[in-house]
């Protein structure tokens, strides 16, 4: 499986609301300054995630974006479903109910059922403020004597 890069984008704009949720809504311009990422991707992934429970949306002077709920509310794993369309590591298994022709008697269905459920529990199991968490804990560990 590979994450493309609208997931990774996406991850990270959504990252950068979540960092700086106390400043109100935040323009694209300043996400794509901070981030690095064009401001003309940044409105593609804006249409994608224009629903009421993922981004607020204010427009003129004062006007972006912030999210709706709080950064712990947000999954990396359901932030990934948005953009990727599913996580699924195989293409047999996209459909469901499997309707792949070999699912009575394919010896490497489990394996690749098992990898998805490891992959969605992991990925479910990170919220965006996990993820910040993280990085400052990460960028913190200083050794001092």
């Amino acid at each position: 499986m590979k994450i493309s890069t609208k997931g990774r984008y996406t991850l990270r704009m959504l990252l950068d609301l979540a960092e700086h949720k106390n400043e109100g809504f935040i323009s694209l311009k300043d996400i794509s300054e901070r981030q690095n990422i064009s401001k003309k991707y940044l409105e593609q992934l804006v249409t994608l995630l224009s629903r009421p429970e993922i981004l607020r949306t204010n427009r003129g002077n004062k006007g972006g974006y912030m999210l709706a709920k709080e950064p712990s509310q947000y999954t990396v794993g359901q932030i990934l479903r948005i953009t990727e369309g599913g996580l699924t590591p195989v293409s047999c298994m996209e459909d469901t109910p499997n309707r792949c022709e070999r699912r009575g008697y394919c010896k490497t269905l489990p394996i690749w059922q098992e990898l998805e459920k490891i992959i969605n529990n992991y990925l479910d199991s990170i919220t965006l403020e996990d993820a910040l968490d993280n990085f400052k804990d990460a960028n913190n560990s200083e050794y001092y004597i």
